[in-house]
Protein backbone atom coordinates (compact mmCIF):
# COMPACT_ATOMS: atom_id res chain seq x y z
CA UNK A 1 0.00 0.00 0.00
CA UNK A 2 1.18 3.61 -1.06
CA UNK A 3 0.74 4.59 2.94
CA UNK A 4 1.61 8.51 1.75
CA UNK A 5 -0.47 8.66 -0.51
CA UNK A 6 -3.69 6.96 1.43
CA UNK A 7 -2.63 9.71 3.94
CA UNK A 8 -2.75 12.34 1.98
CA UNK A 9 -6.31 11.48 0.13
CA UNK A 10 -7.58 10.92 4.03
CA UNK A 11 -6.39 14.49 4.57
CA UNK A 12 -7.61 16.08 2.20
CA UNK A 13 -11.33 13.88 2.23
CA UNK A 14 -11.63 14.71 5.69
CA UNK A 15 -10.63 19.02 5.77
CA UNK A 16 -12.93 19.44 2.99
CA UNK A 17 -16.14 16.88 4.05
CA UNK A 18 -15.96 15.69 0.55
CA UNK A 19 -14.78 13.25 -1.33
CA UNK A 20 -15.15 14.48 -4.99
CA UNK A 21 -14.05 18.19 -3.09
CA UNK A 22 -11.06 16.44 -1.43
CA UNK A 23 -10.25 13.84 -4.45
CA UNK A 24 -10.04 17.25 -6.91
CA UNK A 25 -7.35 19.01 -3.85
CA UNK A 26 -4.85 15.87 -3.84
CA UNK A 27 -4.94 15.37 -7.60
CA UNK A 28 -6.50 12.05 -7.63
CA UNK A 29 -9.96 10.68 -9.04
CA UNK A 30 -13.00 10.46 -6.45
CA UNK A 31 -12.65 6.36 -7.00
CA UNK A 32 -8.74 6.42 -6.46
CA UNK A 33 -9.06 8.96 -3.18
CA UNK A 34 -11.90 6.26 -2.07
CA UNK A 35 -10.27 3.41 -2.80
CA UNK A 36 -7.08 4.76 -0.75
CA UNK A 37 -8.87 5.68 2.36
CA UNK A 38 -10.66 2.02 2.37
CA UNK A 39 -6.72 0.33 2.10
CA UNK A 40 -5.58 2.75 4.97
CA UNK A 41 -8.67 1.95 7.12
CA UNK A 42 -7.91 -1.60 6.28
CA UNK A 43 -4.40 -1.37 7.22
CA UNK A 44 -5.14 0.42 10.41
CA UNK A 45 -7.77 -1.98 11.59
CA UNK A 46 -10.49 0.89 12.31
CA UNK A 47 -12.76 3.29 10.26
CA UNK A 48 -11.31 7.05 9.30
CA UNK A 49 -14.88 7.95 7.92
CA UNK A 50 -18.29 8.13 8.23
CA UNK A 51 -19.98 7.71 4.77
CA UNK A 52 -23.45 7.59 5.66
CA UNK A 53 -23.17 11.19 6.56
CA UNK A 54 -22.95 14.46 4.23
CA UNK A 55 -20.53 15.95 4.98
CA UNK A 56 -18.06 12.89 5.04
CA UNK A 57 -17.17 13.23 8.68
CA UNK A 58 -14.70 11.84 11.27
CA UNK A 59 -14.97 8.82 13.32
CA UNK A 60 -13.35 9.08 16.79
CA UNK A 61 -10.73 7.30 15.68
CA UNK A 62 -10.21 8.95 12.16
CA UNK A 63 -9.91 12.32 14.85
CA UNK A 64 -7.07 10.69 16.79
CA UNK A 65 -5.34 9.55 13.21
CA UNK A 66 -5.59 12.98 11.61
CA UNK A 67 -3.25 14.79 13.00
CA UNK A 68 -0.38 12.23 12.31
CA UNK A 69 -1.34 11.37 9.32
CA UNK A 70 -1.20 15.39 8.21
CA UNK A 71 2.11 15.43 9.69
CA UNK A 72 3.64 12.41 7.68
CA UNK A 73 1.71 14.13 4.06
CA UNK A 74 3.63 17.30 5.19
CA UNK A 75 7.24 15.35 5.86
CA UNK A 76 6.99 13.71 2.76
CA UNK A 77 6.31 16.74 0.51
CA UNK A 78 8.96 18.36 2.55
CA UNK A 79 11.57 15.98 1.88
CA UNK A 80 10.54 16.14 -1.92
CA UNK A 81 10.80 19.60 -2.19
CA UNK A 82 14.50 19.04 -0.29
CA UNK A 83 15.43 16.50 -2.62
CA UNK A 84 14.61 18.38 -5.41
CA UNK A 85 16.51 21.69 -4.15
CA UNK A 86 19.57 18.95 -3.56
CA UNK A 87 19.66 18.01 -7.06
CA UNK A 88 19.46 21.71 -7.99
CA UNK A 89 21.87 22.46 -5.70
CA UNK A 90 25.12 23.88 -7.99
CA UNK A 91 28.86 22.42 -7.23
CA UNK A 92 30.69 25.65 -6.66
CA UNK A 93 34.05 24.97 -7.74
CA UNK A 94 37.26 27.49 -7.07
CA UNK A 95 39.55 27.77 -10.02
CA UNK A 96 42.42 29.58 -10.85
CA UNK A 97 42.02 33.02 -11.95
CA UNK A 98 44.07 31.76 -15.02
CA UNK A 99 41.32 29.92 -16.41
CA UNK A 100 40.04 31.85 -19.56
CA UNK A 101 36.71 32.28 -19.99
CA UNK A 102 35.64 30.53 -23.09
CA UNK A 103 37.74 27.32 -21.58
CA UNK A 104 35.18 27.38 -18.51
CA UNK A 105 31.87 28.36 -20.45
CA UNK A 106 33.53 24.85 -21.92
CA UNK A 107 33.68 23.15 -19.00
CA UNK A 108 30.38 24.06 -17.67
CA UNK A 109 28.35 22.76 -20.72
CA UNK A 110 30.00 20.13 -20.51
CA UNK A 111 29.43 19.03 -16.62
CA UNK A 112 26.01 19.92 -17.26
CA UNK A 113 25.21 17.05 -20.05
CA UNK A 114 26.69 14.56 -16.74
CA UNK A 115 24.19 16.11 -14.57
CA UNK A 116 26.02 18.54 -12.71
CA UNK A 117 25.21 21.84 -12.67
CA UNK A 118 28.62 23.76 -12.03
CA UNK A 119 29.41 27.05 -10.61
CA UNK A 120 33.21 28.25 -11.20
CA UNK A 121 34.50 30.75 -8.75
CA UNK A 122 37.96 32.25 -9.86
CA UNK A 123 40.30 32.69 -6.53
CA UNK A 124 43.64 32.76 -5.51
CA UNK A 125 45.19 29.02 -4.39
CA UNK A 126 46.10 29.69 -0.32
CA UNK A 127 42.15 30.94 -0.64
CA UNK A 128 41.36 27.68 -2.63
CA UNK A 129 42.66 25.61 -0.06
CA UNK A 130 40.89 27.32 3.19
CA UNK A 131 37.61 27.65 1.17
CA UNK A 132 37.50 23.69 0.62
CA UNK A 133 39.25 22.96 3.95
CA UNK A 134 36.34 24.78 5.66
CA UNK A 135 33.84 23.26 3.47
CA UNK A 136 32.68 27.31 2.72
CA UNK A 137 32.86 25.66 -1.23
CA UNK A 138 31.92 21.92 -2.59
CA UNK A 139 35.67 21.49 -4.51
CA UNK A 140 38.42 23.71 -5.85
CA UNK A 141 41.40 22.90 -8.29
CA UNK A 142 44.21 23.10 -5.24
CA UNK A 143 47.83 24.09 -6.36
CA UNK A 144 50.42 21.53 -5.91
CA UNK A 145 53.71 20.29 -6.31
CA UNK A 146 53.55 18.95 -10.17
CA UNK A 147 54.37 14.78 -8.45
CA UNK A 148 51.59 15.04 -6.57
CA UNK A 149 49.36 16.39 -8.84
CA UNK A 150 46.82 14.79 -11.68
CA UNK A 151 47.09 17.91 -13.87
CA UNK A 152 50.88 20.14 -14.89
CA UNK A 153 50.79 23.20 -16.67
CA UNK A 154 54.13 23.92 -18.11
CA UNK A 155 55.79 27.64 -16.97
CA UNK A 156 58.32 29.37 -18.81
CA UNK A 157 59.29 32.79 -19.41
CA UNK A 158 56.97 34.99 -22.03
CA UNK A 159 58.64 38.16 -23.64
CA UNK A 160 57.78 40.52 -26.11
CA UNK A 161 60.63 40.22 -29.01
CA UNK A 162 61.65 36.93 -30.96
CA UNK A 163 63.77 34.96 -28.49
CA UNK A 164 64.86 32.73 -31.18
CA UNK A 165 64.36 28.63 -31.06
CA UNK A 166 65.98 28.07 -27.75
CA UNK A 167 64.92 28.50 -24.39
CA UNK A 168 65.18 32.01 -22.47
CA UNK A 169 68.24 31.80 -20.05
CA UNK A 170 67.51 34.08 -16.60
CA UNK A 171 71.06 35.25 -16.65
CA UNK A 172 70.48 37.10 -19.77
CA UNK A 173 68.51 39.74 -17.35
CA UNK A 174 71.63 39.94 -15.19
CA UNK A 175 72.16 43.80 -15.37
CA UNK A 176 75.86 44.98 -16.67
CA UNK A 177 77.98 47.64 -15.64
CA UNK A 178 76.19 49.88 -18.06
CA UNK A 179 72.82 49.25 -16.98
CA UNK A 180 73.80 50.38 -13.26
CA UNK A 181 71.48 53.27 -13.92
CA UNK A 182 68.38 51.69 -15.60
CA UNK A 183 65.50 49.93 -14.90
CA UNK A 184 66.57 46.28 -14.61
CA UNK A 185 64.44 43.85 -16.42
CA UNK A 186 62.47 42.08 -14.05
CA UNK A 187 60.38 38.58 -14.19
CA UNK A 188 57.03 38.99 -13.13
CA UNK A 189 55.42 36.15 -11.17
CA UNK A 190 51.15 35.79 -11.49
CA UNK A 191 49.48 35.32 -7.88
CA UNK A 192 48.52 31.99 -9.18
CA UNK A 193 52.60 31.29 -9.33
CA UNK A 194 53.02 33.06 -5.92
CA UNK A 195 53.50 29.15 -4.42
CA UNK A 196 56.55 28.06 -2.59
CA UNK A 197 57.45 25.00 -5.40
CA UNK A 198 56.94 27.46 -7.91
CA UNK A 199 58.26 30.80 -6.39
CA UNK A 200 60.90 29.35 -4.41
CA UNK A 201 62.92 27.27 -7.38
CA UNK A 202 62.76 30.89 -9.27
CA UNK A 203 64.19 32.33 -6.12
CA UNK A 204 67.36 30.09 -5.86
CA UNK A 205 67.76 29.94 -9.67
CA UNK A 206 68.05 34.49 -8.98
CA UNK A 207 70.33 34.45 -6.58
CA UNK A 208 72.13 31.78 -8.41
CA UNK A 209 72.60 33.50 -11.56
CA UNK A 210 73.35 37.04 -9.75
CA UNK A 211 70.28 38.59 -10.27
CA UNK A 212 68.97 41.68 -7.56
CA UNK A 213 65.78 40.56 -5.62
CA UNK A 214 63.76 43.47 -7.12
CA UNK A 215 64.19 41.39 -10.69
CA UNK A 216 61.71 38.67 -9.01
CA UNK A 217 57.90 40.15 -8.32
CA UNK A 218 54.78 39.13 -8.21
CA UNK A 219 52.36 41.23 -9.93
CA UNK A 220 48.71 42.36 -9.10
CA UNK A 221 47.69 40.20 -12.79
CA UNK A 222 48.63 39.09 -15.70
CA UNK A 223 47.56 42.59 -17.42
CA UNK A 224 49.88 44.91 -15.87
CA UNK A 225 52.77 42.40 -15.64
CA UNK A 226 52.02 41.87 -20.00
CA UNK A 227 51.94 46.08 -19.88
CA UNK A 228 55.46 45.62 -18.45
CA UNK A 229 56.97 43.06 -20.32
CA UNK A 230 55.87 45.23 -23.83
CA UNK A 231 57.29 48.92 -22.36
CA UNK A 232 60.19 47.42 -20.47
CA UNK A 233 61.57 44.35 -21.97
CA UNK A 234 60.44 42.39 -18.74
CA UNK A 235 59.43 38.82 -18.49
CA UNK A 236 56.54 37.38 -17.35
CA UNK A 237 56.26 33.49 -16.10
CA UNK A 238 53.17 31.97 -17.34
CA UNK A 239 52.08 28.72 -19.38
CA UNK A 240 51.97 28.48 -23.11
CA UNK A 241 48.43 29.07 -22.80
CA UNK A 242 48.61 32.24 -21.45
CA UNK A 243 50.80 33.67 -23.81
CA UNK A 244 49.42 33.15 -26.84
CA UNK A 245 46.26 35.53 -26.48
CA UNK A 246 48.65 38.20 -25.07
CA UNK A 247 51.13 38.02 -27.95
CA UNK A 248 54.39 37.31 -26.30
CA UNK A 249 56.66 34.97 -27.54
CA UNK A 250 57.45 31.99 -25.17
CA UNK A 251 60.07 29.94 -23.97
CA UNK A 252 61.18 27.19 -21.22
CA UNK A 253 63.64 28.45 -18.69
CA UNK A 254 66.63 27.40 -19.73
CA UNK A 255 68.60 26.98 -16.40
CA UNK A 256 65.80 24.50 -15.09
CA UNK A 257 66.37 20.76 -17.09
CA UNK A 258 63.79 19.73 -15.09
CA UNK A 259 61.74 22.29 -16.26
CA UNK A 260 59.27 24.70 -14.10
CA UNK A 261 55.61 23.64 -13.65
CA UNK A 262 51.89 24.10 -12.13
CA UNK A 263 49.87 21.06 -10.38
CA UNK A 264 46.55 20.85 -9.58
CA UNK A 265 44.03 18.71 -7.96
CA UNK A 266 40.58 18.79 -7.59
CA UNK A 267 40.12 18.33 -4.21
CA UNK A 268 36.02 18.07 -2.71
CA UNK A 269 35.12 19.11 0.91
CA UNK A 270 33.19 15.85 0.98
CA UNK A 271 35.23 13.08 -0.14
CA UNK A 272 31.51 11.32 -0.90
CA UNK A 273 30.40 14.02 -2.72
CA UNK A 274 29.11 12.40 -5.80
CA UNK A 275 28.75 15.48 -8.08
CA UNK A 276 32.60 16.11 -7.29
CA UNK A 277 33.59 12.69 -7.75
CA UNK A 278 31.83 12.81 -11.57
CA UNK A 279 33.43 15.91 -12.35
CA UNK A 280 37.05 14.33 -11.80
CA UNK A 281 36.30 11.04 -14.06
CA UNK A 282 34.43 12.76 -16.86
CA UNK A 283 35.28 16.21 -17.01
CA UNK A 284 38.80 15.58 -16.49
CA UNK A 285 39.56 16.70 -20.14
CA UNK A 286 37.58 19.92 -20.15
CA UNK A 287 38.98 21.01 -16.67
CA UNK A 288 42.84 20.47 -18.67
CA UNK A 289 41.92 22.68 -20.91
CA UNK A 290 40.84 25.20 -18.36
CA UNK A 291 43.94 24.87 -16.83
CA UNK A 292 46.18 24.68 -19.87
CA UNK A 293 47.66 21.53 -19.10
CA UNK A 294 47.52 17.79 -19.55
CA UNK A 295 46.52 15.24 -17.57
CA UNK A 296 49.26 13.51 -15.47
CA UNK A 297 50.73 10.29 -17.30
CA UNK A 298 51.03 8.65 -14.23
Amino acid sequence: MDLVGACRAFVNVSERGSFTVGAAAARMAQSVASRRVAALERHLGERLLERTSRPASLTPFGRDMLPLARQLVELADQLEHEAEAARQRPLRLAVPATCPTGALARLIAEAQAHGIRLDPRPVEPAERAELVRSQQIRAALLALPPAEAAWTVPLGLAVADHPGAGPIYLDTLRPGRADRDQRPRRVWLQPEDDVPHVRDRLTRLRDAVGLRPAQLAVAPGPAAAAADVLSHGDALLCSPAQARPLGLHWRPVGELATGLARGYALASADAADPDAARLRERCADAIARCLGAEEASR
